[in-house]
């Protein structure tokens, strides 16, 4: 990596600006972008460097669940499995195209053991057979699991590899703008701008990185959101490459579902499989004590078995909504969001009316089989899973002095940035979107499967730099008047901030939560229309007014909040085009409709909901920006592309590999 300095003038002055020029530039430092470094490098690229806010800052190594899921190819016992089953699987669920399918099927042995021999341990028999269980949207025993810190466990082995190789790692760094050079067809990435959030002062924090290749692991809109279960530390990046031109696809699919929010973490498995006591207060926390739930059921065990199956099927669901147990999501998001009171759950007490002889056959045996079938929450707790106690102890909250707060939150985008079967941008050469921040997901995924989707990403991406983009062929002066460009663009909008009032925290607000009213499981297109309109406005007038910059961590807060007001406003204009074009309810989300079917009997006509439309499975939603200055898009539905046919001759698909046709267009 060579480092010279760049001159750039602003204001009748003079910067040097610290340039670093490097072959690949990996943004981000989660278990995604990790991976690719590390294959890179196993692929023989060695002018390599990550730049990444901290390499304990991204969500890969903060976050986890109940029992955080790997999903693989299977690999136990006589069950059958090929790459092809698997892939049929994730096509299975709508909205995903089938080559995608196919890549993250084949290489999903490579990227599972490859972790196994980094060193997590995956639990196998004395075999050594790794042994698994099904995951939501799995007809096989696929998934297996390190325990609720799956994710964390890839992200430390995979840090150690970093390390022990050498390759190089900026920490404290904002990537704030990719560059590009060209236009139209022959657009590519040139590198980042970032800011060192070490530095004495904004304008001192600048730097360049110019980059033949970019592997952009920025992580999923985190920040967008006001009520999220990504960790606070993780904001996502999308909004960059958005802002560069990059084009998107399914941004709408998202998914959701209940989450403690002082500390965030997915209240799944055996947090609802004890069957907890949901209460709600006032905004204060403590006064108007109701267990709200209970009028929506003809009995109390009805309403307990619902709160047990919330375990199994953790994500809200539009298909188990009448009747199942995604109603429990909309009574939650309907006393948070539109009472404005406070949900907790209680494990210290059962709820009212609580009868083990009233539950399902399903919940009251689980709860018979685990030694369960007794006391209180927290005691069923404390005997089927102890570590669940300990990990919210772990961080300042003890449940058995106090309730848990939780809300319905977002928690992982099936979109994001369009990408081939190498995660190359289909519009943007030489950029490499991998991890959430890549759209390779549809409507619904198997759990688990956008771990495997990462790892798989970051051997794809490698393989094809290794292979089509070895040599060195960026033009040095385009991408420095690029940058010239771009550095003097934030450096007069961050002027802007002196005069301004805003402050990037009530910025931020602002969108977080015109995000959890508009964008996320509850939609109608009325209320779209109104936020997008209130969107867009923000996003004008975050550009013309700026926001007060007094300290270094203002202007980098205030430059994030820029690609991420862009980005709700694509998010929003995404998921109204969406809804407007009639998708109906599916995924992890609804859409209101007055002539649609209705939710629940005691909840009014406003909860009818548009059923989903299966035409709509066949086809990918596609995002490009017509105009950054003005927030402007189009959205189109394109026919996704198939299941590729796997029947190659050996002898010819050898030669197609010698020859290096496989990377070839």
């Amino acid at each position: 990596m060579k480092i010279t300095k760049l001159a750039i003038k602003h204001n009748n002055k003079k910067f040097f600006i610290p340039c670093h020029r490097v072959h690949t530039l990996v943004v981000g430092s989660g278990a995604a972008g990790l991976n690719a470094a590390v294959q890179l490098h196993a692929n023989g690229m060695r002018d390599l460097c990550i730049v990444t806010e901290g390499l304990h800052m991204g969500t890969s190594i903060n976050t986890g669940s109940d029992k955080q899921t790997y999903y693989k190819l299977g690999m136990y016992g006589s069950q059958d499995d090929s790459p092809m089953a698997l892939a049929e699987s994730f096509f299975a669920n709508g909205g995903m195209h089938g080559d995608l399918a196919l890549a993250e099927a084949s290489v999903s042995v490579r990227a599972f053991f490859n972790l196994v021999n980094l060193g997590v341990k995956f639990p196998s028999d004395k075999y050594g057979q790794f042994v698994g269980y099904k995951t939501d949207h799995d007809p096989r025993q696929r998934a297996t699991s390190f325990g609720p810190y799956t994710s964390r466990e890839m992200c430390r082995v995979l840090i150690d590899e970093v390390k022990r190789r050498g390759i190089a790692v900026r920490e404290k760094r904002v990537a704030v703008a990719l560059l590009t050079t060209g236009e139209g067809h022959s657009k590519r990435a040139a590198g980042a701008v970032v800011m060192n959030c070490g530095a004495k002062s904004s304008h001192a924090a600048f730097e360049l990185y110019f980059a033949d290749n970019v592997v952009f692991a920025a992580g999923g809109p985190g920040g967008l959101y006001r009520t999220s279960v990504y960790p606070t530390v993780h904001t996502g990046g999308i909004g960059l490459a958005l802002l560069a031109g990059a084009r998107a696809q399914s941004l709408p699919e998202s998914q959701y579902g209940m989450a403690s929010i002082k500390f965030r973490w997915n209240v799944s498995g055996t947090y609802m499989q004890v069957i907890p006591r949901f209460i709600s207060t006032a905004a204060d926390g403590a006064g108007d004590v109701r267990e709200f739930m209970r009028p929506f059921f003809a009995a109390a065990g009805e309403m307990d078995s619902m709160v047990f199956l919330k375990g199994y099927q953790w994500p809200f669901d539009p298909r188990k909504v009448v009747g199942g147990s995604s109603i429990v999501d909309i009574l939650v998001y309907i006393e948070t969001v539109l009472k404005g009171r406070r949900v907790f759950l209680d494990y210290r007490m059962n709820p009212a009316e609580f009868d083990f002889g009233g539950l399902s056959r399903e919940a009251r045996e689980y709860l018979e089989r685990s030694g369960a079938l007794f006391g209180t929450p927290l005691e069923r707790l404390r005997k089927m899973n102890q570590p669940a106690i300990d990990l919210y102890k772990d961080h300042g909250i003890d449940l058995v002095r106090e309730p848990l707060e939780i809300a319905v939150c977002s928690q992982h985008n099936n979109g994001g940035l369009a990408g081939n079967v190498w995660w190359e941008s289909l519009n943007i050469s030489h950029l490499f979107p991998v991890g959430e921040v890549n759209g390779s997901h549809g409507i619904y995924r198997p759990g688990g499967s956008a771990l495997n989707s990462g790892q798989v990403a970051g051997f794809r991406a490698a393989e094809f730099i290794a292979n089509r983009y070895v040599k060195s062929d960026l033009r040095e002066g385009a991408a420095a008047a690029s940058a010239r460009k771009t550095v003097a663009a934030l450096l007069t909008w961050l002027d802007k901030g002196a005069l301004s009032r805003v402050k990037w925290q009530d910025a931020r607000r602002e969108f977080q939560a015109r995000m959890t009213r508009a964008g996320a499981h509850i939609r109608s297109s009325e209320t779209l229309a109104t936020a997008l309109v209130e969107a867009r406005d923000q996003y004008l007038r975050l550009v013309s007014r700026g926001s007060r910059t007094d300290t270094l961590k203002d202007a980098v807060e205030s430059l994030r909040n820029l690609q991420l007001c862009f980005a709700h406003v694509a998010y929003l204009d995404a998921v109204k085009f969406a809804v407007d074009s009639g998708v109906g309810s599916r995924g992890s989300a609804i859409v209101l409709d007055k002539r649609g079917t209705r939710a629940h009997k005691d909840l009014g006509e406003r909860w009818r909901f548009a059923e989903q439309d299966a035409a709509f499975q066949d086809r990918v939603m596609e995002t490009d920006v017509m105009s950054a200055a003005k927030a402007e898009f189009s959205h189109r539905w394109v026919p996704r592309r198939p299941l590729p046919t796997a029947d190659a001759w050996f002898e010819t698909a050898w030669q197609a590999y010698r020859n290096g046709e496989i990377y070839k267009e």
